[in-house]
């Protein structure tokens, strides 16, 4: 009886994720996640009472994963640049594992931020901590010195990018050849990496 709950429930999970990926928060509706997941209305709303629920339990739980996961990279006691390869690994796990987050976040940013900002704060991700950590490498000389929002940014930018491109990337560069964009996708980590230290360490 648990397996076929957690069967239907996953079942609902991605009918619901492709949905809302699809058609956005405000454009899903009950019934056609039900008729996704090939359910009936009663039964999805016996496990979820509401679109709003549906929609946390499946980013609530992405963004709790990735983003105390990050928040405690920041706070060890790792050296800076390791600390920024092993965020640039998280990074790029978490959007090899859910390809679909970077479409769906820009849609919903787009239509009301606060959703997904409250998320986020909801799981205690706070970005002035990343700001003040690598304000503090600066000043010890550990990295070359920059407005820290525009290193995030550049980071961020260059993990998501390739992701967000997944269609220009497959039809254009890849020519559709599913196995050489995975592969380009598998050493996109190693790639970033390399690319940010090298700018970032101070040359004596």
């Amino acid at each position: 009886m648990e397996t076929k709950r957690d069967n239907t429930e996953e079942k609902i999970l991605e009918a619901a994720k492709n949905v809302f990926v699809t058609k956005g928060m405000d454009g899903a509706r009950m019934q056609e996640i039900a008729d996704e997941a090939g359910i009936n209305k009663a039964l999805l709303h016996y496990y979820f009472r509401s679109k709003e629920r549906l929609f946390e339990a499946i980013f609530g739980e992405i963004i709790k994963f990735a983003f105390p996961k990050i928040t405690g990279i920041i706070s060890s006691d790792e050296p800076v640049t390791t600390k920024i390869e092993q965020i640039i690994d998280a990074y790029t796990s978490l959007l090899i594992n859910h390809p679909f987050i970077p479409a769906f976040i820009l849609k919903e940013l787009n239509r009301d931020p606060s959703g997904i900002f409250k998320l986020i704060t909801k799981y205690g991700f706070k970005p002035e901590s990343v700001w003040g950590k690598l304000e503090e490498a600066m000043d010890k000389g550990e990295i070359v010195r920059m407005d820290p929002r525009h290193l995030i940014i550049n980071i961020v930018s260059m993990c998501v990018f390739p992701f967000a491109a997944r269609p220009i990337l497959n039809y254009v560069i890849f020519k559709e050849n599913k196995e050489a964009l995975a592969a380009f996708y598998a050493e996109r980590a190693d790639v970033v990496k390399q690319f940010v230290i090298n700018a970032l360490v101070v040359r004596k």
